[in-house]
């Protein structure tokens, strides 16, 4: 493919894409033991859900504090007592989670051919921030579009919509890069164009009429495939 046909913007997902929210399992097996997977897993589930429900009902209130709210769901419904001293550990580590293996080298590969490069997230700004550079990776980013300014979250098209204005760019030259079906499903709704990270072998994609431009098992991948219609 020509170059002047590829994307020039590459905007990454944050939790789930750069930074691995699963992580928080290690820090939950002190309180759940054997449950610690299933914990962080309904942990994350609820998140998302929660940031759904808040964007339909137009009820906004920020990642942050769904991530609090899912928190609590999950004490609750594994009956497990949350202190809250507790509560505040798990949160602020939440606020330290790592980043997945292969994303330093694949941000170095991209940055060195020249690609915009951009967090696009539910999270907060400054949380993310945080996040990034706790990882070591917050200067490969030439900005952070947060959804809190808009209020509201993914995949509302207004999301896609101001990421492409933030940026500076026509749609169709901006790439969302996600491992989240419903993320790269809306982008792609929306007229951007997308990769989908498939972080987990046993997770499909949804059959909807919306599909991904480009799949992909690891970020290591992506430098060598940017050449999708």
């Amino acid at each position: 493919m020509p170059i002047e046909q590829l994307p020039t913007v590459l905007a990454f997902d944050v939790y789930g894409t750069l930074i691995d929210p699963f992580r928080m399992e290690d820090h939950l097996r002190a309180i759940f033991g054997a449950r610690a997977k299933e914990a962080a897993e309904l942990w994350r589930s609820k998140q998302l859900e929660y940031s759904f429900r808040r964007a339909l009902m137009k009820k906004y209130e920020s990642f942050d504090v769904c991530t609090a709210q899912a928190l609590r769901f999950v004490f609750r419904q594994l009956d497990v007592p949350l202190a809250d001293e507790t509560e505040r550990n798990l949160l602020d580590q939440y606020l330290r989670l790592p980043a997945y293996e292969d994303v330093p080298d694949a941000l170095d590969e991209l940055e060195a051919l020249d690609f915009k490069i951009v967090a696009c997230t539910n999270g907060t700004e400054h949380a993310v921030r945080g996040l990034l550079d706790r990882a070591g990776i917050l200067a490969r980013f030439s900005r952070i579009v947060s959804v809190d300014p808009i209020r509201t979250f993914k995949p509302d098209p207004a999301v896609y919509e101001y990421l492409a204005t933030q940026v500076n760019a026509k749609k169709e030259m901006v790439c969302l890069i996600s491992s989240n079906p419903f993320d790269v499903i809306g982008a792609k709704a929306c007229g951007l164009r997308t990769v989908w990270v498939q972080r987990d072998p046993k997770k499909m994609f949804d059959p909807w009429e919306f599909e991904t431009d480009l799949p992909i098992q690891s970020l290591r991948e992506l430098s060598a495939k940017l050449s999708f219609k």
